[in-house]
């Protein structure tokens, strides 16, 4: 009798006991732990803020990079190029990679979050309706042309051999042209740097656009100047 009693007890300890074993202070971390990891930020402003504002600016404008709040860059460049750069980063420069794929730290969600939240707040479609805007690729042009393309709607802000001027910095500097890509080249000259004062492809020559020609030769002229820097592989 006393053996039977002593097995029903042990029973009814092990019964009580095992629902504890969760709520011992290690258990209980785990547990907690496991109950409360936020999921990931899919907010765009709260997305933006932590990846991009330090370099691109706040709101979009006056960082240390090009603007993005800029309806002439959004319209510019196709929505699948936008991911490529957020996802991929942009070998050569400082736009780093932020997918966990390439080593950063957002989902495939947060990226997409981060694309349509730029051309939701800031593509401003109303103002480019009507627009026939360049093509955001294209070969490049002659440079011989591009010299007079470069002095008619150039060197008035960059000085006439492209070494600076009155408003303007130098777009000739060895280690600048080694820092960008052609694509960047062609980019700037088509949407400008409204933080910069520089106008888009249509108000850089009086009373008229540069035509898509003029464009590509231009920016041949300015790839024709880089040389190289020691230390720098170029892009």
């Amino acid at each position: 009798m006393t053996t039977v009693l002593n097995a029903v007890v042990v029973a009814m300890l092990l019964t009580v006991s095992l629902p504890g074993c969760d709520i011992l202070p290690g258990r209980a971390r785990a547990r907690e732990q496991r109950e409360t990891v936020p999921p990931p930020v899919a907010n765009f402003h709260a997305l933006y803020n932590q990846q991009c504002a330090g370099c691109h600016g706040r709101d979009g404008r006056l960082g240390a990079a090009r603007p993005l709040n800029d309806a002439v860059y959004l319209a510019l460049v196709p929505a699948p190029r936008l991911r490529q750069v957020i996802a991929e980063g942009v070998p050569g420069t400082a736009q780093p990679a932020f997918a966990i794929s390439a080593g950063g730290t957002l989902t495939d969600e947060q990226i997409d979050a981060l694309v349509q939240g730029l051309l939701a707040a800031w593509a401003r479609p109303a103002a480019m309706q009507g627009v026939s805007i360049p093509t955001y690729t294209a070969r490049l042009g002659n440079p011989e042309r591009g010299s007079g393309v470069y002095a008619a709607a150039c060197a008035s802000c960059h000085g006439a051999d492209g070494g600076g001027g009155p408003k303007a910095r130098s777009v000739v500097d060895a280690s600048y042209l080694a820092l960008v890509s052609d694509q960047h080249l062609r980019t700037t000259v088509i949407a400008g740097r409204a933080d910069l004062g520089m106008p888009d492809w249509r108000a850089q020559i009086a009373d008229r656009a540069l035509s898509p020609a003029e464009i590509s030769d231009v920016v041949a002229w300015l790839v024709a100047k880089r040389k190289p820097v020691p230390g720098r592989g170029g892009v």
